[in-house]
């Protein structure tokens, strides 16, 4: 048999999944509920940190425990690639994200730091360098309006970005088109790439810059971009809340045996 307080979070759970209690709900006093009969002080405060945990709920001092948003951003996979978008036009990945979500944005929500460091060795290995070799880092924080939704780390060689816009700090992205399209004016057009990505716990770091609640887990993401030669040109590692993305993929469906039979 369920403790008590699991299944009074239980209940609240399903009053928050079904939409009865919508995202910005206050939840009742811990009090008001120990008054109607729904257990002891600690075993509502034990429901309430147990909703917290799995990312239904916030709490905060002044604010009581509120119902989170849950529909998260659309992040796109090929499509937010597109050359049209960055080459022809001026719509960067995270801006690509957003339209694609119907959301609103600023180009501003993207805020950067540049710097020249030596390369950590899963760095120097993507780029093809000798660690400790130097490199340029371009660690962006991008928000959706005040809340951060992800951090994004870009890494280049000094020879491929030295003195474009890649490393100038002012906010925002690099100019129209943003980092792409500077690498395409320099020549070096990006023809394919590789994306992984894995779930994981955050560090206490990442979870204060992306004001993660309790229980919150991160995405990360390591994105290597190449030449039609096989160039690496960028490699970059992205930090993602959870919660707030939801990865989408369109693709053609590829038929190995098909392709074999036709180069035989």
């Amino acid at each position: 048999m369920a403790p008590k307080w699991r299944e009074l979070a239980d209940r609240l759970a399903e009053r928050i999944r079904n939409g009865e209690l919508e995202p910005g709900a206050r939840l009742p006093h811990i009090r008001d509920l120990v008054d109607a009969g729904e257990g002891s002080k600690s075993t509502v405060h034990a429901a309430y940190k147990a909703l917290e945990a799995e990312g239904l709920v916030t709490s905060s001092r002044g604010h009581g425990t509120v119902v989170r948003e849950q529909i998260p951003l659309r992040r796109l996979g090929i499509a937010r690639y597109d050359k049209a978008k960055w080459r022809d036009g001026d719509e960067v990945a995270f801006i690509a994200d957003r339209v694609a979500s119907g959301r609103a944005y600023q180009r501003n929500e993207q805020t950067q730091t540049v710097s020249r460091l030596e390369a950590p060795r899963i760095v120097a290995t993507a780029l093809g360098m000798p660690e400790g070799a130097d490199v340029y880092a371009r660690a962006r924080l991008v928000k959706e309006g005040e809340r951060p939704t992800h951090t994004l780390t870009s890494y280049y060689r000094p020879e491929h970005v030295e003195g474009t816009r890649i490393v100038d700090p002012t906010p925002g992205p690099a100019g129209r088109g943003g980092g792409y399209r500077v690498l395409y004016d320099a020549g070096y057009e990006i023809d394919h790439m590789r994306e992984e990505i894995f779930a994981r716990t955050p560090s206490a770091d990442e979870a204060k810059v992306l004001q993660l609640p309790p229980g919150e887990w991160v995405v990360e993401l390591h994105r290597t971009t190449y030449t039609a030669d096989d160039t690496v040109v960028e490699f970059a590692i992205g930090v993602h809340a959870a919660t707030r993305f939801a990865w989408s993929y369109d693709f053609k469906v590829p038929d190995s045996a098909q392709e074999e039979g036709g180069t035989a």
